[in-house]
C-alpha cells in the first residue's frame, strides 16, 4: 500500500501570523518586526507600472530588509492555459502560499536542499479569493536551464548534473514529492569552489512520513525529463548521457 501524504497544515512554532487589514502574513518570528516593510515592498513591486519580476514567469522579487536577511519573494501564478484569464488570482479558503511554508519548512528541517523558508503573505481580495507570495531566504545562482546554456565545460556540466541528481534523490529519500519538477526550479548555487543544486517551488509538493514510493519517484523523474526535452528538443545541452544522470526513477 502506498503511504498517504501528510494533510496537517499547522504552521511550525517558529512562525507567527499577523493580520494587516486584508493582508495576512506568516513570518519567521525573528523577522516579524519587518512585516509592515515586507507588505509595503510587495505592494509596490506588484503595483501597475512596476518593473516586472524575474524568473520563469516574471513572478520573483528580491527584498532587502534593513537589519534583516535578504528575501526572495515569489508571487503565486498559474501555469498552463489557466494563467491567461486568472494568472495571479486563486480561489479557496486555504491559501497555497501558507501550505508551501509548512511543507518547505518540514523539508528544510529534514535536510532537503531547499531555500530556507521565511514566510508568506496572502492578500484576500474577497472571501475565498486571494493573491499570495512565498518568501524564502535569497540564495545566489541561476536555474539549471540557464546554467547549462552559460557554462560549456563538460566536466563542470557533469558535476552540476550529478549535484542535481543528488538533490533530487535526497528529496525523495526524505519523503517529499515535488509534483512540478523542471529545469526552472533547480537552482545551481556556488558552494566554495564547487556548485550545489537547490530545489525551489514546493507550492504543489506533498510530504510523506516515509521515503517516496517508487511510482512517485518515477513521476517526478518523468516530469523533469519531459521539461528537458521540451526546452531542448535538439538535445544540444541534454543529450542521452545527461538525461540518464537526471533520470532518478
Amino acid at each position: 500500500m502506498r503511504p498517504q501524504a501528510q494533510t496537517q497544515w499547522k504552521p511550525d512554532p517558529s512562525f507567527a501570523r499577523l493580520t494587516l487589514r486584508r493582508r495576512v502574513v506568516l513570518l519567521r518570528r525573528d523577522i516579524l518586526r519587518h512585516a509592515p516593510t515586507i507588505v509595503a515592498a510587495l505592494r509596490e513591486k506588484t503595483s501597475p507600472g512596476a518593473a516586472p519580476g524575474t524568473g520563469n514567469r516574471g513572478s520573483a522579487h528580491h527584498l532587502k530588509l534593513d537589519g534583516g536577511p535578504e528575501l526572495f519573494a515569489r508571487q503565486a501564478r498559474r501555469g498552463g492555459l489557466a494563467r491567461f484569464p486568472l494568472r495571479e488570482t486563486f480561489f479557496g479558503i486555504s491559501a497555497r502560499p501558507f501550505k508551501e511554508v509548512i511543507v518547505a519548512t518540514k523539508a528544510f528541517r529534514r535536510g532537503v536542499p531547499v531555500a530556507e523558508p521565511m514566510g508568506a503573505m496572502v492578500w484576500w481580495l474577497a472571501p475565498g479569493i486571494y493573491r499570495g507570495f512565498f518568501l524564502s531566504r535569497a540564495i545566489p545562482g541561476m536555474t539549471l536551464w540557464d546554467f547549462v546554456r552559460t557554462d560549456d565545460d563538460p566536466i563542470v556540466l557533469k558535476h552540476v548534473l550529478m549535484a542535481a541528481r543528488v538533490a533530487i534523490v535526497t528529496m525523495h529519500d526524505k519523503g517529499v514529492f515535488h509534483a512540478d519538477l523542471n529545469l526552472h526550479n533547480l537552482m545551481v548555487t556556488p558552494a566554495g569552489e564547487s556548485f550545489k543544486v537547490m530545489i525551489l517551488d514546493l507550492d504543489k509538493a506533498r510530504i510523506y512520513d516515509t521515503s517516496l514510493h517508487p511510482s512517485l519517484r518515477s513521476a517526478n523523474a518523468r516530469r523533469l525529463l519531459r521539461s528537458a526535452r521540451k526546452l531542448d528538443p535538439a538535445g544540444r545541452y541534454f543529450d542521452a548521457s545527461a538525461l540518464s544522470i537526471l533520470d532518478v526513477s
